[in-house]
Parts: C-alpha cells; structure tokens; sequence
C-alpha cells in the first residue's frame, strides 16, 4: 500500500492576507458578546443584500449595526451572581451594586468601576472594527473603499486588538455579564474583593 498525499497548491498573496486577516478579526471577536456577534453575522447578508444593497437595505443594516453596537456596550454593564442554591442571577451594574438586588444577598461589591467604561468603549472599538469592514457592509455602504479594503484588513484588526490587549490588561474584567461566558467557578457575593 503506497500512502500518496495530497498536493496543496501554494497560497497566494490573497489568501495569506484573507486568512491574517480572519485570524486577528477571531481573536478580537473574543472580547464581544457572543450572542451579540452571532446575530450580526447571521442577519447582516439578508440586511445588506449580500453586498447590493438599495435605500431600505441601507436603512436596516445601519439599524442592525446601531443596535449590536448598544448591546455590546450594554453587556459591559451587566454582570452575574449565583446564589446559595447554585442558580445564576443576571443584573446590571450601578453605583450601589447589582440591580436587581438580591433580597438575601449583598450585592454591593458589584459596583460601577472606571474599567467598565473602557471596557464598553473597547467593545465598541471592535465590533466597529467586526462590523464596518465585513465585506458586505463595505460593499454596501462605501463599496469604492473595496480596492483599499485589503490593507486597512491587513493593518486595523492588529492594531485594535494591539491597543484593546494593553487596555483590557491595565483594566481587568472580572464580570460574567449577559452574553459572555460565564467562568468555570462561579463567582458568589462574598467571594469579590474589590
């Protein structure tokens, strides 16, 4: 038995700067919302016409956008807790704790912190990276931009995700807020220290 294997024709330039390109665009896309991506990605070519949009589909795609992007900020305000009987809590963070309030646990030391605010704008930041150059909102809304397209892909994912990795490492986020995964352990009220 002669065990042959398969030929693979070498990448072109293309193809190496498309899969660079996917690569940085999957790592940033582990800083957002699951759910959040999920639903852009799956709606944005029906909105966008694959590319070919006319006036109503421009309408409805910039509609979709606005909303994931509040979302992705509004996910950086929520946090979860569970509780004495191991189910999970989800609420949104405010100056005094978690709203809403467990009425047999405290939950003040899920307060508001300056780092949920740069975690929100960095979420924005990326997913305006995700969403603005998909191929089909390029196509769509400023499909002249096609030609330099692949070096802004080439140069923009790195450089957020650059940025958003020194950002997300001076201002650590400890929040299992509604549309990321939760951690293995789950935290408890008393288990914070902040």
């Amino acid at each position: 038995m002669s065990s042959k294997s398969r030929y693979t024709p070498p990448r072109t330039p293309t193809q190496t700067i498309t899969q660079a390109t996917l690569n940085g665009l999957a790592n940033l896309i582990k800083l957002l919302p699951t759910g959040t991506v999920f639903l852009y990605q799956f709606l944005n070519p029906v909105l966008t016409n694959n590319g070919h949009c006319d006036v109503a589909n421009k309408y409805l795609s910039s509609i979709l956008t606005v909303v994931c992007a509040f979302s992705c900020c509004f996910a950086s305000f929520t946090d979860s807790y569970t509780d004495s009987q191991g189910n999970t809590h989800y609420g949104i963070v405010t100056n005094k704790g978690l709203w809403p309030s467990s009425p047999t646990q405290d939950l003040s030391s899920y307060k508001l912190r300056l780092g949920d605010f740069v975690h929100a704008f960095f979420a924005l930041i990326v997913f305006a990276v995700v969403a603005l150059l998909d191929p089909n909102t390029v196509a769509c809304f400023y499909p002249s931009f096609q030609s330099t397209q692949q070096a802004l892909l080439m140069a923009l994912p790195p450089a957020i995700g650059a940025a958003s990795s020194v950002i997300f490492v001076t201002f650590p986020n400890d929040r299992h807020g509604i549309g990321y995964p939760s951690s293995q352990g789950s935290r408890t009220p008393s288990s914070d220290s902040d």
